[in-house]
């Protein structure tokens, strides 16, 4: 199935500017973004949800199911102008349904007697009482892949079986295989997606050590009061962005050229102190005549 670039967000259709919460004309009027992209996906087909429920024996979440009938995926992209040159910087993504398959080892680890995920699992990992159970790479769940995060971790859909109805949360994958909870739905983590704005590494403001100091510079710029979020109560000023992308984003001045008789130019006030210097000398030897 052909994806549908649309490179101009001015016609967006209405069902896409429900479906991205009107952050594509946010992200349009912020200075020094650019190339706002959606990829336009046609809606999934019912028999398609039942053909992978029935494959993966789990039953897909009512706000999923309903979110894959609108579109079969969600693929977002948008770049910053640096340097009059467009670079890649947010990316919101959402598997399609061919593309939501069960986590399983990487194929770098088929040689004999290699480690697998299992063998890799924290079973001495203390888990928190305010969040749920953290996953298992064993039986005890079934985990399916949401995004790949562009190889900073894995956001991802995760059942456990003991659950008499196998209920599904969203977690968070780094790449150390620590895992971290984001959600109890997917309309929660979709919302969490949308006001981060596909920023890099975002996934890991919710991990106990935080986003990388890049991508806090990013955060800084376009997301300052969401990245910081925890402290508005303690530091009612601590949020507010002290850059100004104005500043950023705007062309070099260009450097004077030097002046054919040369010299470095006095800084002000530098030909007024030695002249005074001067008038004090003078002014001290006239008045204290030297003996003879």
């Amino acid at each position: 199935m052909e994806e549908k670039v649309l490179p101009s967000l001015g016609n967006t259709k209405p069902h896409l500017e429900k479906l991205t919460l009107g952050i594509t004309r946010i992200l349009e009027s912020s200075p020094g973004v650019t190339k706002v992209k959606i990829m336009e996906k046609e809606p999934a087909e019912r028999h398609m949800i039942a053909s992978w429920e029935l494959k993966n024996d789990c039953a897909m979440p009512e706000d999923l199911k309903n979110f894959y009938l609108m579109t079969n995926g969600f693929h977002m992209v948008w770049s910053v102008k640096l340097d009059d040159q467009p670079v890649p910087l947010g990316c919101l993504v959402i598997n399609s349904i061919a593309n939501l398959t069960q986590l399983t080892q990487s194929a770098m680890y088929t040689l004999p007697n290699s480690p697998t995920l299992e063998d890799l699992d924290d079973e001495e990992d203390e888990d928190n009482e305010d969040q749920p159970e953290k996953p298992h790479f064993d039986s005890r769940n079934i985990i399916f892949e949401l995004d790949s995060c562009n190889g900073n971790g894995k956001v991802c859909l995760v059942y456990k079986r003991t659950s008499p109805a196998k209920e599904s949360k969203i977690w968070f994958l780094d790449r150390a295989l620590y895992w971290h909870f984001l959600t109890d739905s997917f309309t929660a983590y979709y919302r969490l997606l949308i006001t981060h704005l596909g920023l890099p590494q975002w996934q890991y403001a919710f991990t106990s050590y935080g986003v990388s100091p890049q991508a806090k510079q990013w955060f800084n710029m376009y997301k300052p009061i969401t990245y910081n979020t925890p402290v508005l109560t303690e530091e009612t000023d601590y949020f507010i962005n002290k850059l100004d992308p104005n500043k950023v984003f705007k062309n070099k001045a260009k450097t004077l050229a030097p002046t054919k008789r040369g010299g470095t130019p006095h800084p002000p006030g530098s030909q007024k102190g030695s002249s005074s210097s001067s008038s004090t000398r003078s002014s001290s030897a006239s008045g204290n005549p030297i003996r003879k």
